[in-house]
């Protein structure tokens, strides 16, 4: 993420969502480890009996292997991380670290250094693809988990350059998943479009860390570290890990990084509604909802796919200033519970392309009505 310099910064909550890419401090870049070019990527055995000394050789373990594919990414404006997404030189990155930048250059574990074409970018979830023509044996692929099956209070680690400090390695939890940010990307009326599926976490993840890998116990990827939110700078103004980050769960990259680098962009279904982020116990009782969770839409876009299938925006005032009673209730998406607008974003991001059909079960008043909504892509 880029360096924040406004200091006005430290009296609000900040959601540093380009903190994450570290000016270059060559003085703070530590000397880099030979590796056994042998050594490879597979999960490390999940039969080790849980005890302090084994949990410490499975990290060790974690770390002498996944490393390999970790790579430092040094431009004109700052440094950030990617790592190994195939043998054929494809970094994964994220496109806040590439963003302007005229030169790209990935250094590797190994010390070996080549320059990056970007080759492929996505603003709606921060991320990028590098091509570098690097040796073979430079080339360690990371395995890649399923961030699906990730539960609340697993174990993670991160690999990256906090800092510019390279291949530092940190540990902490799952703190939550199916959390939402903004994208880099507007629409048509100035409003950022939504990022979805991201995995909370508390392990440490600083400026340099930005799209550095995000690891299970098993040393899959699982998420690529992306944002910070802090309200803690360093004199220079860069922000301090406060125990709450952001990573791109790795399914969305699964459905991207290959689209990325056969054509260099990706496509995003496009529903076409606005929701609230949740609704407080007065808004309920205000809108005379019947239950307390869903995705309340209180906008349409004119036109778009949701208005053409007909879905329902709230229009008639309520005893609560610009909340308007009426609209539709979606509780549910393709027979999958819908607790929240930022469930069913996440589900859409991973699963549905443009072209595609949904069908979302919408409570109308007292009526339970399902709307079958075809897809468009974000304009």
């Amino acid at each position: 993420m880029k360096t924040k310099k406004s200091m006005t910064a430290l009296m609000v909550l900040v959601l540093a969502v380009l903190a994450c890419q570290t000016p270059v401090l060559t003085q703070q870049i530590l000397p880099t480890v030979a590796v056994d070019a042998a050594a490879t990527t597979a999960p490390v055995d999940s039969n080790i009996v849980a005890n302090p000394g084994a949990q410490q050789e499975r990290l060790v373990a974690l770390y002498e292997n996944a490393s390999l594919g970790t790579v430092a990414i040094i431009t004109d404006q700052g440094q950030g991380s990617g790592f190994v997404y195939d043998k054929n030189g494809h970094i994964v990155t994220n496109e806040h670290v590439i963003e302007g930048a005229k030169n790209v250059e990935v250094r590797f574990n190994s010390g070996f250094m080549a320059y990056g074409t970007v080759i492929g970018i996505d603003l709606d979830s921060d991320l990028a693809i590098i091509k570098v023509d690097a040796p073979a044996e430079e080339l360690f692929p990371l395995s890649l988990g399923d961030s699906d099956s990730l539960k609340v209070g697993q174990t993670v680690v991160a690999i990256g350059n906090p800092f510019g400090l390279e291949s530092t390695m940190t540990m902490g939890i799952i703190s939550a998943l199916g959390r939402i940010l903004d994208s880099a990307r507007t629409t048509p009326d100035g409003n950022p479009f939504s990022a979805g599926g991201i995995i909370q976490t508390d392990a440490a993840i600083n400026p340099g860390n930005s799209g550095g890998p995000l690891f299970n116990i098993n040393g899959e990827v699982i998420g690529i570290n992306r944002a910070i939110r802090t309200t803690n700078f360093t004199e220079s103004g860069d922000p301090v890990n406060s125990g709450i980050g952001f990573a791109i769960s790795i399914n969305i990259v699964k459905r991207v990084a290959p689209v990325l680098i056969e054509t260099g962009k990706y496509d995003y279904p496009f529903l076409g509604i606005s929701s609230m982020d949740a609704l407080s116990l007065e808004m309920v009782n205000a809108l005379g909802l019947s239950q307390y969770t869903g995705a309340y839409v209180t906008s349409v876009v004119p036109g778009g796919p949701a208005d053409k299938a007909g879905i329902k925006a709230g229009s008639t005032p309520t005893n609560i200033p610009r909340l308007l009673g009426g609209g539709d209730l979606i509780i549910a998406i393709d027979g999958r519970e819908t607790r929240s607008f930022d469930e069913m974003l996440a589900y859409l991001i991973t699963n549905k392309s443009p072209g595609d059909t949904v069908v979302l079960t919408v409570l109308r008043g007292t009526e339970k009505v399902d709307v079958t909504v075809t897809l468009g892509k974000r304009p």
